[in-house]
Order: C-alpha cells, then sequence, then structure tokens
C-alpha cells in the first residue's frame, strides 16, 4: 500500500469515522510523523521470544515466593504480601530473602534501620547512670551517717535537674 500523499510504503493504516463516514488513511514514515501519529515498532520475532522467555522465568519465580511456606505457622508468602504481618518468628528465616528486599526499599537501600534515635540517646544514658550512682553513693552516706558527705551528694544531684544556663 502507497502513502496518499507520496509514492512511499505506508507504514501506517488507520480507519477514520467522522459523522459515519469512514476513511482510510495510509502513510509513510515521514507523513505518519508530520501527522503525529506513534510509529509502530518493528521487531523481527525472533528479538521478542528472549523478552517473553525472561517475563515467564521472572512469573515463575514469583509464583514460587508466592507457595513457599513457613514451615512452624503454615503461613505463605503470598497471605504475608496481603496482610504485611508475620505469624511466628520463624517466619523471619523462611522469608528472609524477600522480606530483605522489602527492607531495602523501605529503608533506601540499607539492609539495617536507619530511622531516628531517642532523643537524647547516648548523652540521656550516661546522666540515668550517673544519677543512679550518685543515689547510691547518698543512700551508703545517709546510712553510715556521713551526713557533710550525703550534703555534696544532695548537691551534685540538685546539679544534674538544674537546666543548663
Amino acid at each position: 500500500m502507497k502513502c496518499d500523499h507520496c509514492d512511499k510504503h505506508a507504514l501506517v493504516h488507520e480507519i477514520v469515522i467522522r459523522n459515519g463516514v469512514s476513511a482510510e488513511v495510509h502513510l509513510c514514515p515521514e507523513h505518519a510523523i508530520a501527522a503525529g501519529y506513534p510509529l509502530p515498532i518493528e521487531s523481527p520475532i525472533a528479538d521478542i521470544f528472549p523478552q517473553l522467555a525472561a517475563a515467564v522465568k521472572v512469573e515463575g519465580a514469583r509464583s514460587k515466593e508466592r507457595s513457599q511456606t513457613c514451615h512452624a505457622c503454615g503461613l505463605t508468602f503470598g497471605e504475608f504480601r496481603k496482610t504485611a504481618t508475620l505469624g511466628c518468628p520463624a517466619c523471619y528465616d523462611a522469608f528472609m530473602p524477600m522480606i530483605e528486599q522489602m527492607i531495602e526499599r523501605a529503608q533506601a537501600g540499607a539492609t539495617h534501620h536507619v530511622g531516628r534515635a531517642p532523643t537524647g540517646g547516648a548523652e540521656a544514658e550516661r546522666s540515668q547512670v550517673l544519677r543512679a550512682k550518685i543515689m547510691r553513693d547518698l543512700e551508703l552516706a545517709v546510712a553510715s551517717e556521713q551526713y557533710e558527705r550525703a550534703a555534696k551528694f544532695r548537691d551534685a544531684l540538685n546539679a544534674l535537674d538544674a537546666p543548663p544556663p
């Protein structure tokens, strides 16, 4: 079939119906681009088979994933995907390869938690340890009637409670 505008081979063939009247349009690649038609992709059939085989292989792996089951509670990976809840601690081991990929996606590529730490973090922990030590020393000083020493520990506790200047 020839192009409607020139003698080149037509690549785009379309039937246009307007007001009940149909008209056939045949365009070569140059005129089709000028008219705004997308060009069909011409791929040899031999190029399509490897892509089709790869798609079948991926789908087979996905179906195998969905059928994988936890040996302890019987939860399948497909059920986990629906509920996003694991059934038991053994599920972590049973589904680790698939869960690891989900964790990486959720954590922007990290394989461990990268969220926020509690406010104060290590400083708050050190302060609590110091407070507990001073309290023990204060109790020992009072128990052994060393009141001057106990007063120093009391002052140290008050200094810890005071807001920073």
